[in-house]
C-alpha cells in the first residue's frame, strides 16, 4: 500500500492541548488581561531563563548578568499577570490550581463569563 503523508495542517491539535487552549481563552476574555499576559509571560519565563542562565555564571565566577534581573524580571511578569486577573475577576492560573489541590475554594472563570459549567477547568 501506498499511503501518502498527511498534509501538516490536515490534523487538529492533541485533545490536550485543545483543551488547555480553550479553558485558557475562557479565564482570559477581558482584553485588558488578555493583552497585559502577552507581556507578562514572556517577562516572566525571560526571568526564569535569566535565572538559570546567571547562576552556572556565578559558579563559574563570570558576572555577566546581575542576578537580581532575573528575579524582577518574574517578579514583573507575574505582577502584570496578578493586575490582569484582579481585572478579570478570577485567580491566577497557578494560584488556582494550588488552591485546587489543597481543597480550597478559587475562582477558575470570572463569574461575569457565566460558563455553562464552572467546574469543567
Amino acid at each position: 500500500m501506498n499511503q501518502t503523508p498527511p498534509s501538516a495542517g490536515s490534523h487538529p491539535p492533541p485533545r490536550f492541548l485543545r483543551r488547555r487552549l480553550q479553558g485558557w481563552q475562557l479565564r482570559h476574555q477581558l482584553a485588558f488581561n488578555f493583552y497585559i499576559h502577552l507581556l507578562g509571560i514572556p517577562l516572566a519565563v525571560a526571568g526564569v531563563v535569566i535565572l538559570l542562565a546567571v547562576w552556572p555564571a556565578w559558579w563559574l565566577g563570570l558576572w555577566a548578568i546581575p542576578w537580581y534581573w532575573g528575579v524582577a524580571a518574574l517578579v514583573l511578569g507575574y505582577l502584570l499577570q496578578w493586575i490582569g486577573h484582579r481585572a478579570e475577576g478570577n485567580d491566577i492560573g497557578e494560584w488556582a490550581a494550588i488552591k485546587r489541590l489543597l481543597g480550597m475554594s478559587y475562582v477558575g472563570v470570572a463569574p461575569r463569563w457565566n460558563p455553562d459549567d464552572p467546574n469543567r477547568l
